[in-house]
């Protein structure tokens, strides 16, 4: 359960000028909840993407996409969540935020058949979480601890439909492309060895 309360004085004051606070005391009552739900896991673990906000220790914010197959975001019981952290582009600001100030905010959204699903909580970045192995491809393991749960109103999400899953989505038995960007001479020589082409790691 989470400690602190669902609003804090300034939803409150915006609520009392637009007379929202009754309505806003009984969202939090029927669909805020502490526990996924099967329905919950089943949209989870079927979603390829979803946005994580976080905010470092100062509270300045930052917000990323994360993506990945279906199945890539794991609910492992009522409360928690398993992300696999894929190679990117090394500027760490979700999970280095993390690392200073735990508490995040996902947002995960279905535009073929509009809904969605926010989950606050904290996470946890983990380099040796024995889920790694189930990842192809995995750097880190985060762990996200669920404090709020709930289900938003759809009804500005525009319908749009999956072409094709990214081709640099990490699965058993393939190796993804090579990003472009990792190729641009601006940046080759600040790569780690690992990542030059030509170059063999230390």
């Amino acid at each position: 359960m989470a400690d602190d309360p669902m609003y804090h004085e300034g939803m409150r004051q915006l609520q009392d000028v637009r007379d929202t606070r009754r309505l806003a005391d009984r969202l939090e009552q029927v669909i805020v909840r502490t526990a996924f739900t099967d329905e919950d896991r089943a949209f989870i673990e079927r979603s390829a993407m979803f946005f994580i906000a976080t905010a470092d220790a100062d509270g300045h914010p930052d917000c990323s996409y994360k993506g990945g197959l279906p199945g890539f975001v794991q609910v492992l019981d009522e409360r928690t969540l398993a992300v696999p952290d894929y190679d990117g582009n090394g500027m760490y600001r979700s999970w280095g935020n993390v690392r200073a100030n735990p508490h995040v905010g996902l947002l995960f959204l279905d535009f073929e058949n509009p809904k969605r699903l926010r989950v606050n909580g904290t996470a946890q970045v983990l380099e040796d979480d024995p889920l790694r192995a189930q990842y192809p491809g995995c750097v880190f393991v985060v762990r996200i601890t669920a404090q709020r749960i709930f289900p938003n109103c759809p009804r500005y999400l525009h319908r749009m439909q999956l072409v094709e899953h990214s081709a640099h989505a990490p699965r058993p038995g393939y190796t993804p492309p090579v990003p472009a960007w990792k190729s641009f001479e601006a940046f080759r020589d600040a790569l780690p060895a690992r990542d030059r082409p030509g170059d063999k790691p230390d």
